[in-house]
């Protein structure tokens, strides 16, 4: 409860501050008019009036702005009538000074009016461009159980490279979790050359190195494509497994990846550790061959891949999210369950902020007797303070 309390505290603080963002013109005007009374007829108001215009350029909408800019000029134009000094030089002089901020502080509300609404244009085609490119998994597979999240870490932020696909193929059910370096198009981009290479390899190659394989070439040709990127620009973490029919075990084969998980039905946890570490996809350095780890899944048992928006998701201190001491003794009904968990779990560990999106993919051998259960697969921004 302290977590959540705190983030409701941070939550009504910002609106306060909201509160107050949109008080504060109306404030500068009545500050101006104090100021004005209460001093001798050499000390000028009008920095106080032009405030409020310039104020409400950045945040409110072009007519609030009119509004604000005419209500400052026609309160100058009273305080100086009634004062009968409206003909002078000076006052004059104000109104002139007034005018002419009121007319910039309108030029200032459309640039950045305008700004807003690229940047919104530009992160609503990488979102289409992701939704078009991103498989949906259906929620049984190859006699297994799927469920999969994306979550963008924030309503104003790019989507960025995350990955994941599975697919029912005569190996096996085979499958990919990944996260491409970078945001916006070009990530985009290179999640829809790994899914295709994915789709394509894990049908025709008959082992899974073979398919880790494809995936190298397709990345090495498209960036061929683009003129020779630099590979260090351009990686992509990645794990890919494979359950073969019939059998309770799991391959998988890690190439930089955060390390994913299997649950086993009595609360035990395994973290799969590649028994030799490899770089990314994508770096062009074939150092070494591929070398898949075989580990136990038995009935019950859910296979959990995730991106580092969840193992690098970190508190107010500092401290990283560990999700396999957070699930470790944990019991779940199925994979959706499992990924509802864990999506409330870290939002309460980040208090609702996060820097990087999230890709969770778990996939389950159901025990014998156990029950269907619906699955939906979400693309949702986080909690937005």
């Amino acid at each position: 409860m302290g977590k959540r309390d705190e983030r409701q505290g941070r939550a009504q603080g910002n609106a306060r501050a909201r509160r107050l963002v949109r008080l504060l013109p109306t404030l500068m005007i009545c500050a101006g008019v104090v100021c004005d009374v209460t001093t001798p007829p050499e000390v000028s108001a009008v920095p106080l009036f032009a405030a409020a215009p310039l104020i409400a350029a950045p945040f409110f909408s072009l007519a609030s702005t009119i509004r604000t800019g005419v209500a400052a000029i026609l309160v100058v134009l009273a305080i100086r009538a009634s004062d009968g000094v409206l003909a002078e030089v000076a006052p004059l002089t104000d109104l002139l000074t007034l005018v002419t901020v009121a007319a910039l502080s309108l030029v200032i509300n459309r640039v950045v009016q305008r700004g807003n609404e690229q940047l919104a244009s530009a992160r609503v085609i990488a979102e289409t461009a992701m939704r078009a490119v991103l498989p949906v998994p259906e929620d049984r597979i190859g006699g297994m159980q799927v469920a999969a999240r994306y979550e963008a870490a924030q309503a104003d932020e790019f989507v960025g490279g995350d990955l994941f696909a599975v697919a029912d193929t005569p190996y096996g059910v085979r499958l990919v979790v990944g996260d491409v370096r970078g945001k916006g198009l070009d990530a985009v981009a290179a999640v829809a050359v790994v899914i295709g290479a994915f789709r394509e390899a894990a049908e025709q190659e008959r082992s899974l190195e073979g398919v880790v394989q494809r995936l190298e070439r397709a990345l090495a040709r498209e960036s061929t494509r683009r003129g020779g990127l630099d590979s260090m620009e351009g990686f992509v973490t990645a794990v890919l497994a494979e359950i073969p029919a019939g059998a309770d075990t799991l391959r998988v084969v890690n190439r930089g990846h955060p390390e994913p998980l299997v649950l086993h039905a009595d609360g035990a946890l395994d973290v799969l550790r590649p028994t030799e570490p490899a770089l990314p996809l994508g770096m062009g350095l074939d150092v070494w061959p591929d070398r898949a780890d075989e580990w136990p899944l038995p009935a019950g048992a859910t296979f959990l891949a995730f991106t580092d928006g969840l193992s690098e998701a970190r508190d107010a201190d500092g401290v990283f999210y560990d999700p396999a001491a957070r699930l470790r003794g944990r019991l779940f009904p199925g994979p959706e369950e499992l990924l509802s968990a864990l999506t409330d779990d870290v939002r309460l560990h980040t208090g609702g902020r996060s820097t990087d999106d999230l890709a969770l993919l778990a996939v389950g051998r159901p025990s014998r007797g156990q029950q269907e259960r619906r699955k939906t697969v979400k693309i949702v921004g986080r909690y937005r303070e």
